[in-house]
């Protein structure tokens, strides 16, 4: 019964996320009631209260119930909600408290205690606001109040945030899905083995592309470890990667898909969504980036590569380049399908998206193993309902903390201790705003986070004078980072269940490898030219000098460059690299000056190698 129900209701999910891509939105409250509403019923029934009791499963039936009471209640009671704005029915405080109840144990079983407690906090906040002393007390809000804005409006549970989850995001979940199901995913792998199985240290290598491509399309650090690890991580240790090593850089590749056009996990979509930008301007803004921060990793593998002599693949076990772009590039027809329309077509992000499902479905019939046919239709858009649970629920949660944060005041309030620290120093407040988003995005997936910390932190930015895109993908990419950052570096624990690696060792190593990551968000503000700003010689100087800056970084960190670093030149090829990423022409000679030291230094060290073993050779041949 309860696999028959999970069948029709994640299908009816896909089917009308599809239909109403196609032929056009509900109003906005109804698109994302019946949306989430759908959602909650699969959580329900795919995550039960107990899975051994089956008594217990009567708390289950009792949510579903009030799932269904609510979302119809919300449905038939819509045409006259707007006339009644400002005037107490019980009713909808009830059916408003129902919901945002069920969400919120929906999203303690999805997620975990982490979201689920953050939003009753802000909901206690609300409740018990003229409890909190000096200057982020308020006057607090009755229930009635609350369950209104929760329910009844765009400003809560229905935000900004559901309104992406249940639209293009959804859509980009169903296209991330199809490719998966079309064979795409195997090719992104092929390719990654292709090109860079048989260079020295080359699973890592093959680490980096797959995960970048895969992380792109799926946008959960944590499922892209556990999609591409199972793959990658044996194969680094198979040619000598120490366990914790193969573990962190498949967890730092993994995690950069978050940050990498042109779907950017999604990402860039919400960012549309919250900062009412275009999309193309994100996804420029964030192409050299996300160039530099996969550059930095391929720098870190191949330089651990050549200080611990790794070899690559043999010929045997990896594919031909032609012959896998062969089988393989009517698969990626779909992403250049999508890129066309977003970039250059310029139509909605929904119909992008529902365009690239249709390339995904044609491309099929000209393959031999993945045609489309009805039953794989089906179970693709099952699995795409599946897939839409975390993000969908996540998104609503962070409805409730928005809502609030927006009724309160609490959002102007944070925005005034950041914006009077930020009168003495920008910097200082860019730090703050940097540690908290880490902070949440430790708690809460990537999205969320930057949902829940973009409301309070980038208004302040914007007042501070940095520009809105550049306020909101500073804030986008921290949160971005959390799952590599210890004490809480999820995405890094997970790969190093897969590489038997010991956790936290595998989450510091990932933390020193995307050392350069940390500081590329502050060039957003200090050097636009890295978001794509500015004159072409400009920009194109500072990606030059950036992209030194991050191979010797890289070098300090692995301690090898050109033969094993000593640790002054390693200190030296860390504060070169630091100031070449930093803008500004005195810094980049310093930069530059550091690097020639340094390698007069290894230049040094290689001589008199070099000298000891002739002299050693010519004292065997005397003897």
């Amino acid at each position: 019964m309860v696999k028959k129900l999970v069948f029709f209701i994640a299908l009816a999910t896909s089917l009308f996320t599809v239909y109403t891509a196609t032929f056009g939105q509900f109003t906005p409250v109804l698109q994302r009631g019946i949306f989430i509403g759908l959602i909650l019923l699969l959580v329900f029934l795919l995550y039960p209260t107990s899975k051994n009791k089956k008594w217990l499963r009567v708390i289950d039936i009792i949510a579903l119930l009030g799932v269904i009471s609510s979302i119809t209640y919300l449905y038939i009671s819509y045409p006259t909600i707007e006339s009644r704005i400002g005037y107490v029915n019980h009713a909808d405080t009830i059916f408003g408290l129902i919901l945002v109840v069920l969400l919120l144990e929906a999203c303690r079983r999805v997620t975990g205690w982490a979201l689920t407690i953050i939003a009753g906090i802000f909901l206690a906040y609300g409740f018990f606001g003229f409890l909190v002393p000096g200057y982020f007390g308020h006057e607090g809000y009755d229930l009635a109040r609350l369950m209104t804005t929760m329910f009844l409006t765009t400003e809560g549970v229905f935000g900004s945030a559901l309104a992406a989850a249940a639209t293009f995001v959804a859509m980009f979940i169903i296209f991330g899905t199809f490719l998966e199901k079309g064979g795409a995913g195997q090719v992104f792998i092929d390719l990654a083995m292709a090109v860079g199985g048989r260079k020295r240290g080359g699973p890592a290598k093959v680490a980096v592309f797959a995960s970048a491509l895969m992380g792109s399309v799926n946008g959960s650090p944590v499922a892209n470890v556990t999609t591409t690890g199972v793959f990658t991580i044996p194969l680094m240790k198979k040619v000598g990667y120490k366990n914790e090593v193969a573990g962190a850089v498949e967890a730092v590749a993994s995690t950069g898909g978050s940050i990498l056009p042109p779907v950017m996990g999604a990402g860039a979509f919400i960012m549309a969504e919250m900062a009412g930008l275009p999309y193309s301007a994100i996804v420029t803004a964030a192409v050299i980036p996300a160039l530099l921060y996969y550059l930095s990793i391929y720098m870190v593998v191949d330089f651990e590569a050549a200080k611990n002599k790794l070899e690559g693949l043999s010929k045997e076990d990896t594919p031909d380049l032609k012959e896998t772009l062969k089988k393989g590039i009517l698969l990626l027809l779909p992403l250049f399908v999508l890129i066309f329309f977003l970039v250059f077509a310029k139509v909605s992000v929904t119909r992008a998206a529902l365009y690239s499902i249709l390339a995904v479905i044609i491309v099929s019939f000209f393959t031999k193993d993945k045609k489309m046919g009805i039953r794989l239709l089906i179970e693709t858009f099952i699995a795409s309902a599946k897939s839409m649970i975390v993000v969908s629920v996540a998104c609503a949660t962070a409805g409730i903390v928005v809502g609030i944060i927006t009724l309160s005041g609490l959002g102007l309030k944070l925005s005034g201790v950041l914006l009077s620290i930020g009168e003495s120093s920008l910097f200082l407040t860019l730090v703050l705003t940097m540690i908290g988003a880490v902070i949440i995005g430790m708690g809460l997936p990537p999205t969320p986070a930057y949902i829940v910390f973009s409301v309070l932190a980038t208004p302040a930015l914007v007042q501070l004078g940095v520009p809105l895109l550049a306020a909101h993908m500073f804030v986008f990419y921290y949160s971005c980072f959390a799952p590599i950052t210890p004490p809480v570096a999820l995405a890094a624990f997970t790969a190093a269940g897969i590489s038997d690696a010991k956790p936290f060792k595998t989450g510091w190593t990932s933390f020193i490898y995307a050392l350069p990551a940390f500081i590329i968000p502050f060039l957003f503000i200090y050097g636009p030219e890295l978001m794509g700003e500015g004159t072409w010689p400009q920009i194109i100087y500072s990606t030059l000098t950036a992209s030194i800056g991050v191979i010797a970084i890289g070098a300090a960190t692995t301690g090898w460059f050109r033969k094993n670093l000593v640790i002054v030149e390693r200190i030296l090829m860390l504060v070169a690299g630091v100031t070449l990423v930093i803008p500004g022409l005195l810094s980049d000679i310093i930069g530059v000056i550091l690097i020639v030291v340094a390698n007069l230094l290894i230049q040094i060290r290689k001589s008199k190698a070099s000298n000891l073993n002739s002299n050693n050779s010519v004292k065997e041949a005397v003897e």
